[in-house]
């Protein structure tokens, strides 16, 4: 992978993170219980992909239309691990740091969400019950371990997609 892929690529992926922090601290600032909306998980993930493939597609570009799969794989990846990290590092300050109160606020917004979502769905009161219990019990979602494991979870999935991504991206010369 050249230099000015890897460069373009760690470039989007700064823009991502920049992008999903600030979504992070308007959440905050303005309006936490955003933060629990399930449509805005749906609209960053939709846009963490995208991010990737204008990475994958850029770096083709550069490239004069051909780009291996690992090139391609790279690209896609180096911008998603690096809007991912940077996404992380604010939101383990922000409800570490500068207000652990929010992370707690957050959590019970998110039980609210989830109870209100199951009884939409008709579930047994049984069921509603057990599963407040079980998030009651949860520790600090916001704290660094779980952070790290969540994302670690999502980089995995995000693999999987840059796989996918990379293979239908992928031109090599003797391919043309």
């Amino acid at each position: 992978m050249e230099t000015t892929t890897k460069s373009s690529a760690i470039n989007l992926g700064m823009y991502l993170g920049v992008l999903m922090s600030a979504i992070t601290i308007l959440g905050y600032a303005a309006y936490l219980e955003l933060l629990t909306k399930w449509w805005l998980g749906i609209i960053l993930f939709i846009t963490i992909i995208a991010f990737g493939i204008v990475s994958a597609l850029k770096s083709k570009k550069m490239q004069d239309g051909f780009i291996t799969f690992k090139e391609a794989f790279s690209s896609y990846f180096i911008t998603i691990a690096i809007g991912i990290l940077i996404s992380m590092v604010i939101s383990i300050i922000i409800f570490n740091f500068v207000d652990p109160e929010a992370a707690l606020i957050l959590k019970e917004k998110t039980i609210e969400a989830s109870v209100q979502m199951m009884r939409s769905f008709n579930a047994p009161e049984e069921a509603v019950a057990e599963a407040v219990e079980q998030m009651e019990a949860q520790k600090n979602q916001f704290s660094i371990a779980p952070q790290l494991q969540s994302n670690a979870i999502f980089l995995i999935i995000q693999a999987i997609i840059g796989l996918i991504v990379a293979l239908i991206v992928k031109r090599n010369p003797e391919n043309a």
